[in-house]
């Protein structure tokens, strides 16, 4: 397949995220409703965090499975092992660490600190100017945070999956067909749904509805779906098992973390039931979107 096809392969992959995200913006939401979409963004990202570690293992398998054979040493097995391990640990860590730093700016925002000898009355010091100006993302709702989170990890799953579609199209054995994408438009669709599902309860301090703007959709759309199209171009251009590898763990990592989160805002509204219900819709979801991507070619 020609460069100029494979980018718009890439691009269609990429862009059927927007599909599931104009969820987010529901104006009336009820508590079973926000619960059974919460838990079935769950289900979601479990079938993510299935998909991305069996497809970074295949290559420490395939190593294994050499060694067995005596046809090579465990060196490579050892290599990729060590690059699961980092990735896992790093995509896991990092957002941990970062909402510890989330957390902090939070705190700042909300306790500004006075100096001893400060200015007087109707002053405002050198701390107090700096603690009024936190982070911007700390000044939106968990929600709206949380949101992003998904996105981010939802984007390094993408761009582990450009870089299949484009390394299968630069050797000739992915076919640009009907198929092939209405099965990416539903496949996507269901990770555009994922990142939006904690915005349908977002509330205010007032207990009013929050509705995300279409602008602010877009640039999760963007976070979570550019970078297939990112990564279909540079895997029309190379081949690397060992940065596939990379990807994957971090985006598994990433997903995890929010996972965690996710399921933390499931238990708040004690209903087993509908996390259960939740769950199994949207694995099934996933493998079904899965399997007519397979089943078209890719």
């Amino acid at each position: 397949m020609n460069l100029v096809s494979t980018m718009l392969l890439g691009f269609i992959a990429g862009v059927t995220i927007l599909l599931g995200l104009p969820i987010g913006r529901l104006r009336t939401s009820t508590p079973t409703l926000s619960a059974l979409l919460n838990a079935t963004a769950i289900g979601v990202l479990l079938f993510l965090f299935w998909d991305v570690l069996s497809a970074a293992w295949v290559p420490i398998d395939n190593a294994l499975t050499s060694a067995h054979a005596g046809r090579g040493g465990l060196g490579a097995a050892a290599g990729y092992g060590a690059l699961f391990a980092a990735g896992l640990a790093a995509g896991l860590l990092a957002l941990v660490y970062y909402e510890s730093w989330m957390a902090r700016q939070l705190t700042q925002a909300r306790t500004p600190k006075s100096g001893q000898g400060g200015p007087g009355p109707g002053a405002m010091g050198v701390n107090e100017v700096t603690v009024r100006r936190p982070s911007r993302l700390a000044t939106w709702s968990a929600a709206r945070r949380l949101s992003l989170l998904i996105a981010m990890g939802i984007g390094l799953h993408n761009f582990a999956e450009g870089l299949a579609i484009g390394q299968s199209a630069a050797s000739g054995e992915l076919a640009l067909a009907l198929p092939l994408v209405i099965g990416f438009g539903l496949h996507n669709a269901t990770e555009g749904f994922g990142i939006v599902a904690p915005l349908t309860s977002d509330i205010d301090a007032a207990g009013n509805k929050l509705v995300p703007s279409w602008g602010f959709l877009l640039a999760m759309g963007a976070i979570g779906g550019g970078p297939t199209f990112v990564g279909t171009l540079v895997g029309h251009q190379f081949t690397s098992q060992a940065l596939s590898v990379v990807f994957l763990t971090l985006a598994a990592g990433s997903i995890l973390y929010v996972v965690t989160r996710l399921v933390g805002v499931a238990n708040k509204t004690r209903r087993a039931d509908l996390l259960a219900y939740g769950l199994l819709l949207g694995l099934f979801a996933g493998f079904l979107t899965d399997a007519i991507v397979t089943a078209a070619g890719a």
